[in-house]
């Protein structure tokens, strides 16, 4: 039996409402599979100014459960208030004197813009799941329509990581024409078999908490024991067996307990990692919708970077920008060498691509973390 987390009722709320987050609507989107989305609002925030030409913008997308909150103008040297705030601001490598940095919530999300929480106009409802499957083509759309509507003529570069580097690279094959360069983080043209089983295992965790009620729970009243679990199994595919052992190894818990999604006792005491698991479950719980958790990983599972083009050379040789692809030596998700394939590819195409690896034992979380490799390799393709 799933026994609910006891807790508050919950929002999703942007992360620090000290910061202006935006929000653009427009008319209808057409999907990628099928049917369209009517209407569509985008949550986004900026940084620094565009230029009269509107040629200096930067576009940052963010990976599973981010927001658009990728910098944090009141606390710039904290990477949880801000979650890229070590490389954009004054003087970093998204120079906010010199560029205009944007970042939006995508579509299918809940942090402000449309997704399956958001008002349903037809029925006066939550979507749920009948919000229709969103995709990685989808997103970028979505985006492309925001970058239009604040007067950006071209993109001096799109960059991310995990599925905001599925974004990114997408970016490259949709609009060839309208970025300088090209940043596509721990990611690759597809996902692995293993990385869809996973993704499907989070997703049946969610759907077997009886409280998800096939899409249709109340917001006080959500899946969040499911969630919880599928959260922890997620956080196991972002380390690396190297990273546990550094920071947990056989340890038991040391600090306050934290509940277990199921709140069933201990068996024989507990070890510190299973108490850092059962609080990244617990706090992703109270902070983000089960559904769009769905609707994100489901997208993930999707993107093929070659889909509706006659092969995958037919769609990466579309790509015009200067490109470079960041591998992380450790990560469990997105295998260094599947990126390192893909910059290979563009290059023997006659893209101009480069290949960096960071040298971390931190798993495909390395770009939220090592913000001096991180320095280094952006610096690899100079804005």
């Amino acid at each position: 039996m799933v026994i609910q987390l006891e807790r508050s009722v919950r929002v999703f709320p942007q992360p620090d409402l000290l910061n202006q987050v935006l929000t653009y609507t427009f008319d209808h989107l057409p999907l990628q599979r099928g049917g369209d989305l009517s209407p569509v609002t985008l949550a986004y925030e900026t940084w620094g100014t565009l230029n009269a030409e509107g040629t200096n913008a930067i576009l940052i997308t963010h990976a599973l459960t981010g927001s658009a909150h990728a910098h944090d103008v009141f606390y710039p040297d904290d990477c949880k208030m801000g979650w890229w705030n070590p490389l954009i601001g004054p003087g970093r490598y998204f120079d906010t004197t010199r560029y205009f940095v944007i970042c939006s919530n995508v579509v299918g999300s809940c942090y402000g813009s449309t997704g399956p929480s958001s008002t349903d106009p037809r029925t006066g409802r939550p979507y749920g799941m009948r919000f229709p499957v969103i995709t990685i083509r989808d997103m970028v759309h979505a985006q492309h329509k925001l970058i239009e509507h604040l007067g950006i003529r071209h993109l001096a570069m799109v960059a991310g990581g995990s599925i905001g580097g599925q974004q990114a690279l997408e970016w490259a094959v949709s609009y060839p024409e309208m970025i300088d360069k090209v940043v596509v983080i721990a990611a690759s043209a597809a996902l692995t078999a293993q990385g869809v089983a996973f993704n499907e295992v989070q997703r049946q965790a969610i759907m077997v908490d009886p409280r998800w009620q096939c899409g249709d729970y109340a917001p006080e009243q959500g899946p969040d024991s499911g969630l919880a679990i599928a959260r922890m199994l997620a956080m196991i595919t972002y380390q690396s067996e190297e990273a546990m052992e550094m920071r947990f190894s056989r340890k038991p818990t040391s600090r306050e307990a934290a509940s277990s999604p199921t709140l069933n006792p201990d068996l024989g005491g507990r070890f510190d990692v299973e108490n850092y698991l059962f609080h990244q479950g617990t706090t992703l719980a109270r902070r983000f919708d089960a559904n769009s958790y769905l609707y994100m990983t489901r997208a993930m599972d999707l993107y093929d970077v070659s889909e509706d083009y006659p092969s995958i050379e037919a769609a990466l040789s579309r790509i015009r920008s200067k490109a470079l692809f960041v591998g992380i030596r450790s990560d469990f998700l997105f295998s260094a060498a599947h990126v390192r394939w893909l910059a290979n590819k563009v290059h023997l195409l006659g893209g101009n691509a480069k290949y960096v690896e960071l040298d971390s034992p931190h798993g495909h979380d390395a770009f939220l973390k090592e913000w001096s490799q991180m320095t280094d390799a952006l610096a690899q393709i100079e804005l």
